[in-house]
């Protein structure tokens, strides 16, 4: 009979052998990111790169005498040899100056305190006064190059002994053996080297060829205009022309007859920097508009006003997105079916489902919105202009962009203005405007410009109804598209979730934060079917999520013991977050048996219905996790909650589980730098100081905001200042009524079941085998052919649920036919033989 063959994770397991280190070990990363072990080693380099300038350029002064003292060190005292020394840094100051200046590099020598500087200050002040790796790759190059270039000198004058302390050993060494080979052509090959070095580092891929002086072109006659054949001077005039070998762009004839040149285009301003991951598509190009306030006869600065209107769509409502195809590799299944029945669609188990319509949002007419007035921009620009000037800064243009809840100011600062001198002032323009929130960019990303927002004295309303009807939110293909709000210049800023992957939001009380959550399930809810989206939601404070109760049947997801399906008990929340872990590992096993890399992959191969159902593999809904309060989760549990919302957001984003994490105080306990490092889109709405704004955005400015949904959006870098929608208890009552009146599941999406702690811990439970399950020897049978004893195995191949494949799994431990828990571990099987087993079985 064949052995069966047993399945292990070798690579794994040699890695976590590799990686078991026994007794104590120096934590070198926690050193290296410590700040005051930064400062310590940049002070040392910086007293080093002093040390060593020194000590080189006393030597290129005093070094032919001290070298008698150098050649008897070893033979005089030492005490004797330092009085002789006139080196200033001694007889340690000769000797290393003679090994790098003498022996090695020359004079060019004098790079290696310039990097060693460079790289101090990297230390001490936790940035690049230059690009360091760049520069440092260049100094080495022309330290080299610059020996060998002298060293060509001094072998052409034959004065080696004089002109050493110039090249060096290095660059004498390699002129003699390149003159050796090829005599005084050795230079050809020094200069190409440099050619190389040019070519390659600075990425120049062409050489300009400045154009050849061309004759004056006099002005045709008459008869000339009308006459088809050359004149024997434009003759000419055409063997000479150049453009027969540079692509010059030519006119478009116009329609008169006459030639035009073609027009520049000038790119239009872009109003903040959105990361392509997130943002659906480029932003529509801003309208300028010709209103010129006070306009520039009486000296005075003009102000241009710049603004941009949405517009909305007639009435639509997002329609569910079709799944793609997948063309990966296909699995063995009938292809009968797939002609039969064609592509499957999750949307048919609810096929009568109707999404929300537009009405159940409120409607705030545009015409009764409060709009800047042209006497504020001219105030405010006369005291932006008046404060600059007082401080002796003038500037040559200003230019402004009205946005919902702040105005841009943007500035062209007069030739030799310093920006940090214009950032200084920001108080300044603040007191003198009697404004809250001012907030300057110095410079603006991608512009030659600085930017100044001023907060509106009336802000616009931004309804919620206004997003959701807008043609960048109703067309988008996102996954999870989800509204962000308005920026300044008046765009809506559509993002996807899916991409984020993960979401991180802090905001003091009152400053917008709940709102900005029910604006985040309203988007999810208007654009995707319930077969496609499940919710996870998590309110330790009771009250602010209790609305969505009723959307039980359709987008929650709960324990299958939980009578709530809003998570509210401490407890519950971290039986929640374990389960969600166990539903992403089960997950992870589904793709890995489908072979496919993402969810998207998986779903697209099971609409196609190249993956059996007899093996396990369903359509697999995306599942949002959204906390409203962390810090009240951080405080009470603490590691228990850490440490899966750490797991989670490092794994899940592959297996369509995303995460949305509300906190009000984020502070190091609360947002650790575990939790941290996996969210790389943050939000931030009005906080209470510049900690808690450095903390959450890894930038300030989030202290100077006006409150009432005036936010920042951080992703990958880009930091974008947004106005939150507006969208009240009444309409998300209404939306819920909506999709609660609808026929819906017979009960919400089941979790995998957890209880007590998975690490091995936990008291065993007492099994009674005398009562077991009818399905107890199959899946005897069923580990032992496979040598695995996993829960997500029983629960594939027998298709049972994972509470009942749980409890197989113990009463399998009780019998002997596999071993305890051994955390990610697959069980040891503790039967090799299919014999053996039948011979157990029949003793139980």
């Amino acid at each position: 009979m064949a052995q069966p063959i047993t399945r292990q994770n070798t690579i794994r397991k040699e890695r976590g052998k590799a990686t078991e280190t026994p007794g104590r070990t120096l934590n070198f990363e926690a050193w290296r990111t410590d700040r005051r072990a930064q400062l310590s080693l940049g002070g040392f380099l910086f007293l080093l790169s002093l040390g060593l300038l020194a000590a080189f350029g006393s030597y290129l002064l005093t070094g032919t005498a001290d070298q008698s003292t150098l050649d008897a060190a070893s033979t005089t005292a030492l005490r004797e040899t330092g009085e002789d020394t006139r080196n200033w840094l001694g007889i340690l100051g000769v000797f290393i100056a003679h090994v790098f200046i003498f022996r090695w590099f020359g004079v060019a020598a004098l790079g290696i305190p310039l990097i060693l500087f460079l790289a101090s200050w990297r230390l001490i002040f936790g940035r690049d006064l230059v690009p360091l790796g760049r520069v440092t790759k260049e100094i080495l190059f022309y330290m080299a190059w610059f020996s060998m270039l002298a060293g060509y000198v001094v072998l052409l004058k034959d004065e080696v002994q004089q002109g050493s302390v110039w090249c060096g050993g290095i660059g004498y060494e390699i002129n003699v053996l390149l003159h050796a080979l090829i005599g005084w052509g050795g230079i050809a090959i020094i200069l190409f080297a440099l050619f190389l070095f040019v070519i390659f580092f600075y990425g120049i891929t062409s050489i300009s060829v400045p154009s050849l002086p061309s004759m004056p072109r006099r002005t045709p006659t008459e008869k000339e205009q009308h006459t088809d054949e050359p004149t024997g001077e434009e003759e000419e005039y055409e063997e000479d022309d150049l453009e027969d070998f540079i692509d010059v762009p030519k006119a478009r004839p116009a329609t008169n007859g006459a030639v035009k040149p073609n027009p520049v285009p000038v790119p239009p301003p872009v109003e903040a920097s959105i990361p392509e991951e997130v943002v659906e598509e480029e932003l529509p190009k801003p309208v300028e508009k010709t209103p010129v306030l006070n306009g520039s006869s009486n000296g005075k600065l003009t102000l241009t006003i710049e603004d941009t209107s949405v517009r909305p769509i007639e009435e639509a409502a997002p329609a569910a997105p079709v799944p793609e195809a997948y063309a990966g590799p296909t699995d063995e299944v009938n292809e009968d079916l797939l002609k039969t029945n064609g592509l499957y669609d999750p949307t048919l188990e609810l096929p009568r489902y109707l999404f929300p319509t537009v009405d159940l949002l409120a409607d705030y007419p545009e015409n009764q919105q409060t709009k800047v007035t042209n006497e504020e921009l001219e105030a405010n620009k006369d005291r932006i202009v008046e404060t600059l000037q007082n401080y002796g800064i003038t500037i040559d243009n200003i230019k402004a962009t009205i946005g919902p809840t702040v105005t841009l100011y943007e500035i062209v600062p007069a030739a030799g203005v310093r920006i940090s001198k214009i950032k200084s002032l920001e108080d300044d323009i603040a007191l003198n405007l009697a404004a809250l929130g001012i907030r300057i960019i110095a410079p603006m990303p991608g512009k030659g410009t600085i930017g100044i927002e001023v907060p509106n004295k009336n802000r616009e309303m931004v309804s919620m109804r206004s997003m959701i009807t807008s043609e960048k939110f109703a067309k988008s293909s996102f996954e999870l598209p989800v509204v962000m709000g308005k920026t300044i210049s008046n765009e809506i800023l559509v993002a996807d979730l899916a991409k984020m992957p993960h979401l991180l939001m802090a905001g003091a009380t009152g400053q917008g934060k709940s709102v900005g959550l029910n604006v985040l399930l309203t988007s999810l809810v208007y654009k995707k079917h319930p077969s496609q989206l499940k919710l996870v939601l998590v309110d330790p404070k009771k009250v602010e999520l209790t609305l969505y109760n009723k959307l039980e049947r359709h987008f929650l997801a709960k324990l299958p013991d939980s009578d709530e399906a809003i998570i509210t008990d401490t407890k519950k929340v971290v039986n929640t977050l374990n389960s969600l872990c166990i539903e992403m590992d089960n997950r992870y096993n589904l793709l890995k048996d489908a072979g496919c890399r993402n969810l998207k992959e998986y779903n697209a191969k099971f609409v196609q219905r190249r993956l059996s159902p007899e093996k396990g593999h369903r359509f697999l809904p995306y599942i949002v996790l959204v906390i409203d309060e962390l810090a009240d989760l951080m405080m009470t549990a603490g590691k228990e909650v850490e440490q899966p919302i750490a797991r989670l957001a490092q794994l899940a984003r592959a297996i369509g589980i995303h995460l949305v994490v509300a906190t009000q105080r984020p502070s190091v306990n609360v947002i650790t730098g575990l939790i941290k490092a996996n969210f790389p889109a943050r939000l931030s709405f009005k906080v209470t100081s510049k900690i808690d704004s450095r903390t959450i955005l890894d930038a300030g400015g989030a202290e100077q905001l006006v409150g009432m949904g005036d936010m920042l959006f951080s992703s990958n870098s880009d930091i974008i200042r947004l106005q939150c929608p507006f969208v009240d208890t009444g309409e998300i009552e209404e939306i819920c009524d909506f999709v609660a009146n609808q026929r819906g599941y017979d009960a919400a999406y089941g979790l995998p079941e957890f209880e007590g702690d998975e690490s091995g811990q936990s008291e065993e439970k007492d099994v009674d085998l005398s009562n077991r399950d009818p399905m107890f020897d199959e899946a005897a049978r069923l580990v032992v052919i496979h040598q695995q004893g996993s829960t997500s195995l029983i629960q594939r191949r027998l298709k049972l649920g994972y509470n009942r494949a749980g409890r197989l799994i113990d009463q399998l431990e009780a019998a002997g036919i596999v071993g305890p828990f051994e955390g990610s571990k697959a069980r040891e099987v503790l039967i090799q033989d299919p014999q053996a087993l039948e011979d157990r079985l029949k003793a139980i």
